[in-house]
């Protein structure tokens, strides 16, 4: 049984590492060299390893996802309203309003929890700059609507991929989308750097202002002709990502054992609605949500986490609350607009789910959660 540092829990998540030597080995240069960040060896090789393992154009790697998405939008020189979902992790949403941006929140659809692309052109006004969807889980949002729309309507797209790396639609990795498109490498997501992100984009001199901005708006030793911030991905970091670049796979696999076995035992529980295997898409198994009706299932959402946690086990109501309801944003926005993202958020839990977490775990999760129904 994987455990928590106390020895007494099953964790939502566990960062994936790779073994000690092998990590010990891949900084031990750097006591050599002394040259620990500013786009050292490590995040230069990184950078290319990561162009080629997702299939995309071009890539700039940054701190963390969260300035990916900032310094996307600073990039751009947005102004005026982004259309988004609430139903996200609080990144998204602040990042649109520390520039100065106006959200408008999309409801999401039921089916797969992304942004609902029938109600986004009912949103689009003249103030309108960007869309800036959300993928879910490892869902895909319908990029080919929202390229549609876009185009129609002259929009800047910026996909929050946080959940989404390494995945591929009919065969395009999934960075390829939209005008940008921003990862998260934090320590729970399906890759990390210990903390990180990435921006995969097309636009060379979209890339030029972005690496300015995340470099203190530096454009050569002797010019600074921006204001910019500093978001530079360090070499202990770099080395992280590269290490755990070459297990990626294996990861990948592991998780989709686990996520199977737990679709085996919960499918066709009544009152537990799954996430759809969406067609055309290559998933990475990123979490494993599930969404409990309380009136068919016989007991809420709120008493099943409890009792997992009686049971030591940790799971998570995410996304919830919605962004839209933060208190910080208190009386700004109405949660009304956005129906089926506050029913999902209320019902939905996320259970453990990583590479090394036993299956046996994942058959005790289960039999705990269908002993509670009815």
């Amino acid at each position: 049984m994987i455990k928590d540092m106390d020895g007494t829990s099953i964790l939502v998540t566990q960062a994936t590492m790779p073994e000690l030597d092998e990590y010990v080995e891949s900084i031990s240069d750097l006591w050599d060299s002394h040259w620990i960040t500013n786009m050292g060896i490590k995040h230069q090789e990184l950078q290319k390893e990561l162009v080629k393992y997702l299939e995309v154009d071009a890539i700039e790697l940054l701190t963390n996802g969260h300035m990916a998405l900032e310094l996307s939008m600073q990039a751009m020189g947005l102004k005026g309203e982004v259309i988004t979902t609430p139903f996200t992790f609080a990144s998204t949403t602040h990042a649109i309003v520390r520039n100065g941006l106006s959200p408008v929140f999309c409801d999401i659809n039921a089916e797969d929890y992304t942004i609902d692309v029938k109600k986004i052109e009912s949103l689009i006004t003249d103030k309108t700059c960007a869309i800036v969807p959300v993928h879910v889980y490892g869902n895909v949002c319908d990029v080919d609507e929202i390229d549609r729309i876009a185009k129609k309507y002259e929009l800047k797209v910026i996909y929050d991929a946080a959940h989404a790396f390494g995945i591929k639609y009919k065969g395009i990795g999934i960075g390829m989308f939209g005008d940008a498109s921003c990862f998260s490498f934090h320590a729970t997501k399906v890759f990390n750097t210990i903390e990180g992100g990435a921006v995969c984009f097309h636009n060379k001199d979209f890339g030029v202002e972005l690496y300015r901005l995340k470099n203190f708006g530096i454009r050569d030793p002797e010019t600074v002709d921006g204001v910019g911030a500093n978001a530079k991905m360090n070499e202990f970091c770099a080395a992280m990502g590269l290490c755990n670049l070459r297990h990626i796979d294996e990861n990948i696999s592991k998780r989709r054992q686990v996520a199977e076995c737990y679709r085996k035992r919960l499918n066709g529980v009544e009152g537990i609605k799954l996430m759809p295997v969406q067609p055309q898409v290559q998933s990475n198994y990123a979490y494993f949500p599930i969404v409990i009706d309380e009136k068919t299932f016989g007991l809420s959402r709120n008493e099943i986490f409890m009792i997992l946690e009686k049971n030591g086990i940790k799971t998570r109501k995410y996304f919830y609350p919605l962004t839209n309801s933060f208190e910080c944003f208190h009386g700004k926005y109405d949660t009304d607009l956005t129906p089926i993202a506050r029913y999902i958020s209320k019902r939905v839990l996320t259970l453990p789910l990583y590479g090394d977490l036993d299956l046996e775990d994942v058959e005790h999760i289960c039999d705990i959660i269908l002993q509670c129904h009815g």
